[in-house]
């Protein structure tokens, strides 16, 4: 069985709901996946956005989950420690948790990285993705990504 990936909000390389937008809520979506290897310590979510102007842009970065997790409910807290252990990095935003999509313009990809990490490092909250990064390297055993697409809406007033 290998890890995989899904959420209710949007299918793979399906539109991203409004409400998990940045200015349409900021509601993370809810996640759910199968296929953790047994040999899993720990597990590490990253969402990231390769179409931002500036290069790669993070949206979201939490770690230290335990490997019998098979979920993330929607809307979780902006906090550095989550109720179930795990802990949220900075994102691109210069916040702790989930910064939804905001493209300036068209339409951008957001890819929702899985990682099963051979290692449970008791990592702090609030690293940045530069540090979270070179903690992972060389301990990824498998990986999975779900895909999803944001467009900027552009609301027009009536005259």
């Amino acid at each position: 069985m290998s890890l995989t990936l899904k959420s209710p909000a949007f299918r793979n390389e399906g539109a991203i709901p409004e409400k998990h937008s940045k200015k349409g809520g900021n509601v993370s979506p809810a996640l759910s996946w199968t296929g953790v290897p047994a040999n899993t310590r720990s597990l590490v979510l990253i969402v990231d956005d390769p179409d931002a102007p500036a290069g790669l842009f993070t949206h979201w970065m939490i770690y230290g989950m335990k490997p019998e997790m098979t979920e993330l409910p929607e809307h979780l807290p902006a906090t550095g420690e989550l109720p179930n252990g795990a802990r949220q990095g900075i994102n691109g935003f210069g916040e702790i948790g989930y910064g939804g999509p905001q493209p300036p313009s068209g339409t951008h990809r957001y890819f929702f990285h899985l990682y099963a990490l051979d290692t449970d490092s008791d990592m702090p909250p609030g690293l940045t993705r530069q540090e979270l990064d070179g903690a992972i390297v060389g301990h990824i055993i498998e990986q999975t990504q779900l895909m999803g697409r944001y467009q900027k809406c552009e609301k027009t007033r009536a005259a």
